[in-house]
């Protein structure tokens, strides 16, 4: 009897598992049953939504009818878009992206619209150039400094400088954007005119006249004064230049009206996840980047910050005092450059500097970056000099008093601004 009862619960262990794997076999099959017809459902909707853009694509050129005289009032910021015909429904997929992408990234204009006058100078990435339109002008300026992207140039790297510049509009020491081209090579950037190209040029060129104004170190302050606010400005927007040089400083007025430009290089903080991480993943061996102006902790540690654009700003001040030097200017190699910046050694004291400048020089060049001044401490050092030298002068001069309700104009404009604290890094 106990054999049997044995043998019977022997045979229903098998048949429980059996069942039970049925069970999950059907389970499963139906979820995946489900699964699927949802896909199919979403499929047919997303093909019904595909077929009803495309009838309003071929809808096109009646809208832009409609929408033509609005274009026409605002010709200096959206292009006119041809009338094309139905039938031909690729064109008009094409156009109607085309004009979308205009909406998107604003104004076009192409090279064959410009007429090239003068190089201003040549960069690793564009040209810039002294130019005018062909025909009428470019937002009521007959004369702009333009820059033409070279070959292999990405336009996603051209709509980041874009974006930066627009976010930096309204500062009179700012080269200011006033028309782009992102859409098609080469991309062109068309700013504000400067009358006499980069402060490097305008040094070298003008350097015996210069060199016998006893008023020179004054002069020099007054244009390190108004780099220093256009620096303090990026600052506040969390904006790091990356390429602060004599060279991508534009001269419209010596000294009152010099203006930082190039932001190639340049990142906005705000549009980073993680700044340690993002200061990383920016520097790649394809990457060029301008090693004498940089600082130690990023050939030493992979690391560029704030204090990094103060670095560069205490090199910006020793090639105003030697006329536009290269900086190291015994160094041949880059090897030879990142060694004499990672041990230490600094640039040789300027001939003829003055001491104040010097100071502000040397803690420009402060290790560890944390010891660096500010971007407002600068301003603030830059404003008691000049408020020094304005002792010793004769105040009754038309031409001081010019210059002087420029400067009293500007550190308004300043005290306005808002400004943060250099504690964040990249």
């Amino acid at each position: 009897m106990n054999y049997n009862s044995s043998s019977g619960q022997q045979l229903e262990a098998p048949v429980f598992i059996l069942t039970g794997a049925l069970s999950v076999t059907v389970l499963v099959f139906t979820v995946l049953g489900i699964v699927c017809l949802r896909k199919y459902r979403s499929l047919v909707q997303t093909i019904r939504e595909l077929r009803g853009s495309r009838l309003l694509m071929t809808a096109v050129p009646r809208l832009e009818t409609l929408i033509a005289p609005a274009v026409v009032e605002e010709e200096d910021q959206l292009p006119r878009i041809p009338q094309i015909p139905q039938q031909q429904s690729r064109t008009v997929r094409l156009s109607s992206r085309r004009l979308w992408r205009s909406f998107q990234q604003g104004p076009r204009v192409t090279k064959s619209d410009l007429n090239l006058l003068q190089l201003i100078k040549a960069g690793k990435e564009g040209v810039f150039y002294q130019a005018r339109m062909t025909r009428g002008t470019c937002k009521g300026h007959s004369m702009f400094t333009c820059k033409i992207s070279k070959e292999g140039v990405r336009p996603k790297h051209v709509d980041t400088e874009v974006s930066i510049m627009r976010k930096l509009v309204h500062h009179k020491n700012i080269l200011q954007l006033l028309d782009w081209n992102t859409t098609e090579e080469p991309y062109i950037l068309i700013m504000e005119y400067v009358t006499y190209g980069t402060l490097r040029t305008f040094l070298q060129t003008n350097r015996a006249h210069l060199s016998e104004d006893p008023e020179l170190q004054s002069l020099l302050t007054i244009a390190s004064y108004h780099i220093a606010l256009a620096l303090q400005h990026l600052r506040s927007k969390m904006i790091v230049h990356c390429d602060l040089a004599l060279r991508n400083i534009m001269v419209n007025k010596f000294p009152w009206e010099v203006k930082v430009a190039e932001f190639g290089l340049a990142r906005d903080l705000t549009r980073m996840t993680s700044r340690r991480s993002s200061s990383s993943r920016w520097r790649n061996p394809r990457q060029r980047v301008p090693l004498r102006w940089y600082p130690p902790e990023y050939f030493k540690n992979n690391y560029y910050s704030f204090k990094g654009d103060v670095w560069a700003f205490g090199i910006v001040l020793w090639e105003m005092q030697t006329f536009g030097t290269l900086p190291y200017p015994n160094l041949e190699t880059s090897e030879a450059v990142m060694y004499h910046i990672c041990i230490g050694h600094k640039n040789t004291n300027p001939e003829g500097c003055r001491p104040e400048i010097l100071h502000i020089m040397k803690d420009c060049w402060l290790e560890p970056y944390t010891l660096r001044p500010s971007f407002t401490d600068i301003v603030r050092m830059l404003e008691n000099i000049m408020e020094s030298d304005a002792d010793y002068v004769d105040v009754e001069s038309p031409l001081l008093l010019k210059e002087e309700a420029e400067y009293h104009e500007a550190r308004c404009l300043r005290a306005a601004s808002v400004t943060l604290e250099d504690a964040n890094t990249v």
